[in-house]
């Protein structure tokens, strides 16, 4: 599994440095016991957008910012994931068994399943595991024994009790860490990781994780699927003053959290690509979200009401909708009269999540352009698109992941 070695240099080496790589893989079987990787020739010594290194003995590594290089002398079997975006990852790369644990799996797993129940052969079986939320102690790493954590140290040491030193005894005596969580939001990591943290694309760190595993022929295949999604979308956009004015909000107890749309970050993977006017886009809020009353959303009136976690179990959206028309300001929202108060999505998205989500957002937008979006009922799994109106190939996808 993942190898520290020397425990001060790694320290340095993953912790503070980033140190580039050279560009390249031996191929070996990854988590299916069949799905060989693409080999790639080392051309140079610098860090390569899948963050690999040759090898010639059978061990190989990977690397991310802020982490560095970590070297493995074998595919992890028992692995520690935060947010829902590594489980994706897992499931996409079919290495979802080696899961030991996720973010609110009562929320993220049914969420999960409802885009994977449109991929024959895929699904995840989450019920077990625990959320590291519940107990995120140095006690509770050790009894999950993880090869690998998909954890961010910048993110890890913000958290009550933990500093350097518990990074380093965790990395030390159970494995590796590998994680790059400001990504998201492109927001700024704390020292000692401030100088130096570089920011990724969800796809780009979704390569980094498939190196790990050994999977990159999976991942090229499921990039090129997100490609050609890209591609139909920008080309088929409407020029900007046609597009809608939107908001991505949760509605809260006389208020709305407010998210915007087209600022960087893998959190807006889904939004961004469909570029639509996003009314709060000047607005600048303490922290990664705002809040506005209905005065202040009614004053937006936005086109489209984009309703994150709509889709999870957490959220009814029938009672949202009633709340909104039955309120004295609310009711008179443009998007509440057209019928635009649409279910979405989660932020923490991996690549499934990601073509559904984006597919999803563009029917929501523009209907006129990439087909309606269909009545969504609480808690259904991803509505039937038929197949001449999908905006990627399900079965393209399911057969890269299953092997099929």
């Amino acid at each position: 599994m993942g190898k520290t070695g020397d425990t001060g240099s790694f320290t340095r080496r993953h912790y503070l440095s980033g140190s580039g790589l050279l560009l390249g893989t031996s191929i070996v079987a990854g988590c299916s016991g069949n799905g060989a990787e693409s080999a790639r020739t080392a051309t140079s010594s610098n860090t390569g957008t899948d963050g690999a290194a040759p090898s010639d003995s059978g061990s190989y590594t990977a690397s991310v910012s802020p982490v560095g290089e970590v070297e493995f002398d074998s595919v992890p079997e028992n692995v520690f994931t935060m947010y829902n975006q590594y489980a994706d990852m897992l499931v996409a790369l079919d290495c979802d068994d080696a899961i030991n644990s996720m973010f609110v799996p009562d929320m993220a797993g049914p969420s999960m399943n409802h885009y994977y129940e449109r991929l024959s052969g895929v699904s995840f079986d989450w019920e077990d595991l625990p959320d590291p939320y519940d107990n995120f102690s140095k006690e509770f790493f050790y009894s999950l024994d993880s090869d690998i954590h998909f954890l961010d140290p910048a993110w890890a040491i913000t958290q009550e009790n933990w500093d350097m030193g518990d990074i380093e005894e965790v990395i030390h005596n159970i494995g590796p860490l590998f994680g790059n969580f400001y990504s998201g939001t492109h927001g700024d990591p704390q020292e000692p990781y401030s100088e130096d943290y570089q920011y990724y694309t969800l796809w780009e760190i979704f390569g980094r994780v498939a190196t790990v595993f050994r999977e990159r022929e999976r991942y090229e295949q499921l990039r090129s699927v997100h490609e050609g999604l890209i591609q139909t979308i920008q080309t088929n956009l409407p020029p900007q003053e046609e597009r809608p004015t939107a908001v991505r909000v949760t509605l809260g107890d006389g208020q709305f959290w407010t998210y915007h749309l087209n600022r960087p970050g893998f959190w807006l993977a889904d939004t961004r690509p469909l570029a639509a006017n996003d009314a709060f886009e000047d607005e600048t809020w303490d922290g990664l979200w705002g809040s506005v009353g209905y005065e202040t959303m009614l004053e937006a009136d936005p086109d489209v009401i984009l309703h994150l976690w709509g889709m999870t179990p957490r959220y009814d959206m029938d009672d949202v909708r009633r709340r909104l028309a039955t309120h004295s300001v609310g009711k008179d929202l443009t998007a509440v009269k057209d019928n635009r108060v649409y279910a979405h999505g989660m932020r923490y998205q991996g690549p499934i999540m990601n073509l559904f989500q984006i597919e999803m957002t563009a029917k929501q937008l523009y209907p006129d352009v990439f087909g309606e979006w269909p009545t969504y009922e609480n808690e259904d799994h991803y509505p039937e698109i038929p197949p001449d109106e999908q905006l990627f190939s399900r079965d393209r996808v399911a057969m890269i992941i299953t092997d099929e």
